[in-house]
């Protein structure tokens, strides 16, 4: 099941960019007498344009009365983990630097975004997830490296078709 955010603003841009993601699980990592416990929160989505490839993000979502509702801005900590789940097929051209996935993460001003590169060199796909900000980024991310291997004796498909 793929789980949307619907709080306010955040909730309608990330479905408009299509920040959709499976939600695999969370963690309680504050108690809050009102609204819902701040947490880390897991969440997989597949790469839009190469099959193959699941992302898992972990997150931090702020709880209280404000995160309950959507107007809390969201920490930019956030972990990556991509890893081939099948054959690995491009199926369509892509820049390096491209958006993947993106999240808001306040009402306005915060996103998260994962980027992907391909590193010909060494035929390997790279998942850069962060936050950015309007007025200002954030040096906080994370990257996971997904080698383009033969999957059960598949070969692996480096070209568009």
């Amino acid at each position: 099941m793929i789980k949307k955010r619907w709080w306010w603003w955040g909730g309608l841009l990330g479905v408009i960019l299509g920040a959709n993601a499976q939600e695999i699980g969370s963690v309680d990592t504050a108690f809050q007498w009102l609204g819902a416990n701040h947490k880390i929160v897991i969440e997989a989505f597949d790469d839009p344009k190469i099959d193959g490839i699941t992302c898992y993000v972990s997150r931090s979502r702020t709880g209280g009365i404000k995160g309950s509702l959507g107007l809390a801005e969201d920490s930019s900590d956030a972990s990556i983990a991509c890893r081939q789940i099948g054959p690995i097929t491009i199926k369509e051209k892509f820049k390096d630097g491209e958006a993947v996935f993106t999240e808001s993460r306040s009402l306005l001003f915060k996103k998260l975004r994962v980027v992907r590169f391909l590193d010909q060199k060494r035929n390997t796909l790279v998942y850069l997830v962060y936050s950015d900000k309007l007025v200002e980024g954030s040096p906080k991310n994370s990257i996971s490296a997904v080698p383009i291997m033969p999957w059960a004796g598949n070969s692996a498909r480096t070209t568009t078709p």
